[in-house]
C-alpha cells in the first residue's frame, strides 16, 4: 500500500496581494518549476474573498502547461514514478487546497486572504484535510516557511506500511459490503501474503461453548488441539460425526462471537448434549449472548432476496475487531497534535476526494430541471426523454467537452460535481479509466487557454463568462440545474450512427426466442414495434419507460428512502459493466468480432454459453439499436482505447480461466427455466475452478450482498438432481475455507443454511460410513476424488 516516493511532494502558500493580485510566496521543498502565476490563481479561485473558507482540489502532471520540472527536489522517489502512465507522461499529483478569508480591518481592503495546498500522489486526498488546517491556522499565527517545512514533515511521516494492499477483486467486495470485519485477516500483524484456509479455534479447559459457538470451520472440539499443533494449518481436517448432528432443532447460526483475530469459525448447532456447556432440547436454546430463542436459527439474517435492495445497513462487526476493516487506521503528528487518519483501502484511481454521486443525481434530477439544445445522438438516447444524468454520462463515455457552471458557489463545492461526474462515468473507479487525466476539478481564466484546448476535458468553473464561449459541448450548470447542449455540437461532433444496413440487418433477423427473465418484465413491456421502426429510420426513439429512465427513477427512490451513498455507487458499477458488456455485443454484430471481454454465444451442450444475457433476441436486437450510436461515439473514444487494454489484461490474468464468470452467475441469478443440463455444467465448473484463494474473491466479487450474494448458487441446493447439489456442497466447502467466504455463507438465510449443513453432514456420514464399510460406494458422492479431500475438510 505504502508504494514509492513521500505521501506529500510539495507544499505551497499564496497570498493575494491587493496590487499585483494572487502570488506564490512559498514552494516547498523547492519550486515546482511550473508557471507560478498559473498556480496562485488555482489556489485563490475567483470569488475566494467572498467565503471564509473554501476547499478546492486540482491535478498537476495533466498536461505541457501544468507538468511540474523540479530540479533538486525528490528526484530518488520522483524517479520511480515518471513514466507511470502509459502516454509516457509523469504520474499525477493530486491538490488539496484550503483557501481562508480573515477579515481586518487594518489592512486594505479589510480581509486577508491565504491559501495553503499540498501536492500527494494519493487520490484519497481527504485525509489531509485535518493537517490541512491546523498548519493553514499556524502559518496565520506565524507566518514563515518553517510552517510549509513543518507540515511536509508531518504528513511524509505518517505510516501507513501496515496497510493492507488489496486487489482489485477484494476491492469489490469490500466496497459492496457493510460489515466492519470484511477482511479483518489481513489487519493480523503476522497474517502472511494470501489468507490462510480457516484456522482452527482451541478451547481453555474451563471454558464452555453454547449451541451457538457448536462447531467450527474445519474443526470439531475433539480436534482442536491437533490442528493447533499441525505444523500445516491450511491443511483441510475432517471433523467429527457431531459436527452435524441436525437433533432437535439447532442449525448453522450466524454467530460472529466465534470470529476473532482471524480466528473464524461458522457456528453449527448440534442435537441435545452434542455440545459441550450447550445445552439444547426441543425447540429452545440459550444462547452464548444470554438470550433464549425458541429455535437456534431465530438469530436473524441479514441476507437480502436477490435484486432487492438492502433493507438494512447495520454491519457485523467480529468480536475482538473494533475498527472498520474499511480502512486503515493510522495518524499523523503535527505540533504535539496527534491527528487519527482513517485511510480508505478500496478506492480506485478514479476516485479522487469526498465526491457525492447522491448529490449529483438530486441536483440534475429537480423537477425544474431545463435541458435545452440541439438533439444528437450520441447524447440523448431516448430523445428528448433522456435524463439529465444519462446525457452527463453519455457525454462522457464519448469524449465530449463538458462544463461545471457554479456561479457564486464555492469553487470546492463545483470541484465535488466535476469528481463526481469522472466516478460516474468510469463505473466508481472500477470499470473505465481516463476520466480523471482529462479533468480540471477547478478551473479559472488563468490558463483557460490551455486546459479549454484539451480534448474531451471535464472542467469545474464559477466564472460565468465560460458560457459564452464555444469551446464546451455540455453545460452543467450547478446553481439553475440547467444541461445545455451547444448549438453548434453537430459540427463539432458530427454523430456517428450505425449504418442503416446494418440496423435493417439486426432488425431483420428472426427473433428466436430463449428462456425469458423474472426480473425483466419491465424489458419484454419496453421492446415494442414503434421502438425497432424509430431506429430504422434513424429517429429518436422517445418512451418514458426507456430501461436507463426506469434506472435513474430507481435511484432516487432509493435516495429518497435513505440508501446511502454505496448502494448508489455500487448500482453505477454496475450500469457501467454492463453498458462495456453491450458495447461488446454490438461489436461482433457490426464488425463480425469484439475487443471488448467474451464474444457472445448460447450454451450447448457440453459448452457454456458467454456474453450478455438478454431475456430474448428481440430484447438483445432492440437494446442494440438504441444503444449504437453511443456506442459507436465511445468507441472512437480514448476511454474505449483504454477498455481494450484493460479488458486483455483482465482476461490474461483473471484467476477462472476458461469461462465467462458473470454469464453463468447472470444465467443462474435471472433465466426461468434454465435447463438441467446448463444448470449441472455451470456449478460443476465453477466448482471445479475454485481451488485458490484467489479464485474464491473472484467469484465473490461477482456476487456483491445488494444483488443477493450467494443466492443463486443456494438455490441449486434444492435442484432435484442430486449432481447439481452435490457440486454445490463442493463450492460451499471451498468458500467455507476462508474468512470472506464464511461473511458470504452467513448472509444466506436460515433455509439455505440448513440445507447445506444438511447435504453437508449427509456426505460426511456417507464418507465415514464407507471408510468403517458400512455403505455401498454408490451411496458416496460423485464429484470427482480430488474434490473429495477439499470438500470434506472444509465441513
Amino acid at each position: 500500500m505504502a508504494g514509492k516516493g513521500p505521501h506529500c511532494s510539495f507544499v505551497l502558500l499564496a497570498e493575494f496581494d491587493i496590487d499585483s493580485g494572487a502570488q506564490l510566496t512559498y514552494q516547498f521543498p523547492q519550486p515546482l518549476g511550473t508557471d507560478e502565476g498559473l498556480l496562485a490563481n488555482l489556489m485563490l479561485p475567483d470569488g475566494a474573498e467572498r467565503h471564509l473558507e473554501d476547499w478546492t482540489i486540482f491535478f498537476l502532471n495533466q498536461t505541457p502547461f501544468n507538468t511540474i520540472a523540479p530540479v533538486l527536489a525528490l528526484e530518488t522517489e520522483l524517479s520511480d514514478n515518471q513514466s507511470s502512465r502509459e502516454d509516457g507522461c509523469p504520474e499525477l499529483l493530486y491538490v488539496l487546497n484550503l483557501v481562508r478569508t480573515k477579515h481586518d480591518k487594518s489592512v486594505r481592503r479589510g480581509a486577508v486572504v491565504k491559501a495553503m495546498a499540498i501536492c500527494t500522489r494519493h487520490p484519497f486526498i481527504q485525509i489531509f484535510k485535518p493537517v490541512l488546517l491546523l498548519a493553514l491556522d499556524d502559518y496565520f499565527a506565524n507566518p514563515s516557511q518553517e510552517c510549509l517545512a513543518r507540515l511536509f514533515d508531518a504528513i511524509n511521516s505518517m505510516d501507513i506500511s501496515a496497510a493492507p494492499a488489496l486487489t482489485r477483486y477484494e476491492k469489490l467486495i469490500m466496497r459492496a459490503s457493510e460489515r466492519k470485519d470484511i477482511f479483518a485477516e489481513k489487519f493480523s500483524t503476522n497474517a502472511p501474503p494470501l489468507p490462510p484456509k480457516l484456522a482452527h479455534k482451541t478451547t481453555s479447559s474451563n471454558g464452555s461453548h453454547s449451541s451457538e459457538d457448536g462447531v467450527l470451520v474445519g474443526s470439531t472440539r475433539t480436534r482442536s488441539t491437533t490442528a493447533a499443533s499441525d505444523p500445516n494449518p491450511t491443511h483441510p481436517s475432517t471433523p467429527s460425526d457431531s459436527s452435524f448432528s441436525l437433533g432437535g432443532s439447532a442449525v448453522w447460526v450466524n454467530d460472529d462471537s466465534v470470529l476473532i483475530d482471524g480466528q473464524v469459525g461458522v457456528a453449527i448447532g448440534a442435537g441435545p448434549g452434542s455440545v459441550g456447556g450447550a445445552s439444547v432440547s426441543g425447540s429452545s436454546v440459550l444462547t452464548s449472548r444470554g438470550r433464549r430463542s425458541t429455535d437456534a436459527s431465530s438469530n436473524s439474517s441479514h441476507a437480502h432476496s436477490g435484486g432487492a435492495i438492502p433493507t438494512s445497513s447495520d454491519p457485523h462487526l467480529r468480536s475482538g475487531i473494533s475498527k472498520d476493516t474499511h480502512f486503515f487506521q493510522t495518524n499523523i503528528a503535527y505540533k504535539g497534535h496527534t491527528l487519527p487518519i482513517k485511510l480508505p483501502l478500496a478506492t480506485f484511481p478514479e476516485e479522487v476526494g469526498e465526491y457525492s454521486l447522491i448529490q449529483l443525481i438530486q441536483t440534475f434530477s429537480t423537477p425544474l430541471i431545463t435541458v435545452s439544445g440541439p438533439l444528437h445522438p450520441h447524447l440523448h438516447t431516448n430523445g428528448s426523454l433522456t435524463h439529465p444524468i444519462i446525457i452527463l454520462f453519455n457525454a462522457l463515455v464519448t469524449g465530449k467537452r463538458i462544463l461545471f457552471l457554479g456561479h457564486n458557489i464555492p469553487a470546492g463545492q463545483v470541484a465535488n460535481y466535476v469528481l463526481s461526474a469522472c466516478a460516474l462515468g468510469s463505473g466508481c473507479g472500477a470499470i473505465l479509466r481516463g476520466f480523471i487525466e482529462r479533468a480540471f476539478p477547478y478551473a479559472g481564466l488563468a490558463g483557460g487557454e490551455d486546459w479549454v484546448s484539451t480534448p474531451a476535458y471535464i472542467a469545474g468553473v464559477t466564472n460565468p463568462i465560460f458560457e459564452t464561449s464555444a469551446a464546451w459541448d455540455i453545460l452543467m450548470d450547478i446553481g439553475t440545474a440547467r444541461v445545455v447542449v451547444h448549438k453548434d455540437i453537430h459540427s463539432s461532433f458530427p454523430p456517428t450512427t450505425a449504418p442503416p444496413a446494418l440496423v435493417n440487418q439486426m432488425m431483420a433477423r428472426p427473433l428466436k426466442a430463449e428462456n425469458s427473465i423474472a426480473s425483466e418484465d419491465d424489458i419484454q413491456r419496453i421492446a415494442t414495434r414503434d421502438g425497432k421502426e424509430g431506429a430504422q429510420k434513424g429517429e429518436f426513439a422517445v418512451k418514458p419507460d426507456n430501461l436507463d429512465n426506469m434506472f435513474i427513477e430507481d435511484l432516487i427512490s432509493a435516495i429518497t428512502s435513505h440508501f446511502g451513498e454505496t448502494l448508489v455507487r455500487m448500482r453505477f458499477t454496475e450500469y457501467v459493466a454492463r453498458f462495456i458488456r453491450l458495447a461488446s455485443r454490438y461489436e461482433e454484430v457490426a464488425a463480425g468480432t469484439t475487443k471488448l471481454g467474451y464474444s457472445s454465444a448460447p450454451f450447448v451442450d457440453g459448452s457454456l454459453g458467454k456474453g450478455i444475457v438478454f431475456p430474448d433476441e428481440a430484447v438483445a436486437l432492440k437494446e442494440l439499436a438504441t444503444n449504437a450510436s453511443r456506442i459507436e461515439g465511445w468507441r472512437r473514444s480514448k476511454s474505449y482505447q483504454y477498455s481494450v487494454q484493460d479488458s486483455k489484461k483482465y482476461r490474461a490474468t483473471a484467476p477462472i480461466q476458461g469461462f465467462d464468470v458473470t454469464h453463468q452467475l447472470s444465467r443462474l441469478r435471472m433465466v426461468k427455466n434454465l435447463p438441467d443440463a446448463e444448470v449441472e455444467l455451470i456449478v460443476r465448473s465453477i466448482a471445479e475452478s475454485l481451488r485458490t484463494y484467489e479464485q474464491v474473491v473472484e467469484i465473490l466479487a461477482f456476487m456483491p450482498p445488494h444483488a443477493g450474494g450467494l443466492q443463486p448458487l443456494s438455490f441449486c441446493l434444492f435442484h432435484q438432481q442430486e449432481s447439481i447439489r452435490e457440486a454445490t456442497v463442493d463450492i460451499f466447502n471451498e468458500l467455507r475455507q476462508y474468512p470472506v467466504g464464511v461473511i458470504f455463507l452467513q448472509a444466506l438465510n436460515h433455509f439455505q443454511r440448513y440445507a447445506y449443513v444438511r447435504q453437508a453432514h449427509a456426505r460426511e456420514s456417507r464418507v465415514k460410513d464407507l471408510s468403517h464399510g458400512l455403505a455401498p460406494p454408490h451411496l458416496v458422492s460423485r464429484t470427482p476424488s480430488n474434490r473429495s479431500e477439499v470438500s470434506l475438510g472444509g465441513i
